[in-house]
């Protein structure tokens, strides 16, 4: 009895542990995409493609992994490549907001999923939504408002980046809720790669279409993108991916709020970035990620 009270102690530290290092390495994401002079459409399609091949290895190398991919059914196989769609979308709309709105309005308005989470979570994976949650979506949306149309007025370009940033905030809640249901069920390094894999190949469709490069990016480029997909891809979605099986959707939610604020912090302290968020960001953030916390928070307890 004692021996299996340590052992279910260890399991909630490790997943905690996991998911507050999943969450330190997104922050660095936004700094990285800053840091690449290429399009963002290249940069989302290298970012994923260097992820997928990192995961590869792990493919290979382990039976049981080759085992379960064999063995997935054609409808799980039709949800987790959804899955990767969404994933794909959610790279293309916010890496691209990132090239026509501050670091922090994009990355704030991005993470603001949760008040999307939370009621569908309630509906569809049974994670009982409360009074005080039902606030918090509302301070979100409320802060959401404040955020863009005070930036607006300050500087109309920065319209078309905050809204790219929302709607991969929905693509990103919807990622979250997939990867919930789906993660029950199938091991992180299985899912992983079908999802990382669809996700790449819909990209490369995507910089086809739009006419992004698919190859001779500079050299700098392919470094800073490479390590992107090391310290963001593997240490901060992959792990996220791993801790979801564990941790309730609207708690992994949340637990992204550290992103934007470690996002901003880094940009106003890196010298060749050197962001310093605006009145209305600071404001309306404060309220989006307070609305988060609440939305989230007795969902927490449960």
């Amino acid at each position: 009895m004692f021996n299996i009270t340590l052992y279910k102690l260890h399991m909630k530290n490790k997943k905690y542990v996991a998911l507050f290092i999943s969450i330190v390495s997104v922050s660095f994401a936004a700094i990285f995409i800053r840091s690449c002079v290429s399009e963002p459409l290249s940069i989302a399609f290298y970012r994923l493609l260097f992820t997928t091949l990192l995961v590869l290895p792990f493919v290979i190398l382990n039976s049981k992994t080759r085992h379960e991919l064999a063995s997935l059914s054609p409808s799980m196989l039709i949800i987790m490549a959804s899955i990767g769609l969404i994933l794909a979308a959610h790279f293309s709309l916010w890496i691209t907001s990132l090239e026509k709105t501050s670091i922090a309005s994009s990355v704030i308005l991005v993470t603001a999923h949760p008040f999307i989470v939370g009621p569908i979570s309630h509906y569809f994976l049974k994670e009982r939504l409360f009074r005080t949650n039902i606030i918090g979506i509302v301070l979100s949306v409320a802060g959401v408002i404040v955020l863009v149309l005070g930036n607006y007025r300050l500087e109309t370009m920065t319209l078309e980046g905050n809204i790219l940033a929302i709607l991969g905030g929905v693509a990103a809640g919807f990622y979250i809720l997939g990867g919930r249901k789906i993660r029950k069920s199938v091991s992180v390094v299985t899912y992983a790669f079908v999802v990382y894999s669809v996700g790449t190949l819909t990209l490369l469709v995507v910089c086809f279409l739009f006419g992004a490069p698919v190859y001779n990016l500079s050299l700098q480029d392919y470094q800073i993108i490479f390590l992107m997909a090391v310290v963001s891809g593997i240490f901060g979605h992959t792990l996220y991916n791993w801790s979801l099986r564990y941790i309730p959707a609207s708690v992994a939610s949340v637990a992204l709020l550290g992103e934007p604020l470690g996002s901003t912090m880094l940009a106003f302290a890196l010298p060749w970035i050197y962001e310093i968020p605006s009145y209305y960001t600071i404001l309306g953030g404060g309220i989006i990620l307070f609305g988060i916390y609440l939305t989230a928070r007795d969902m927490a307890e449960q």
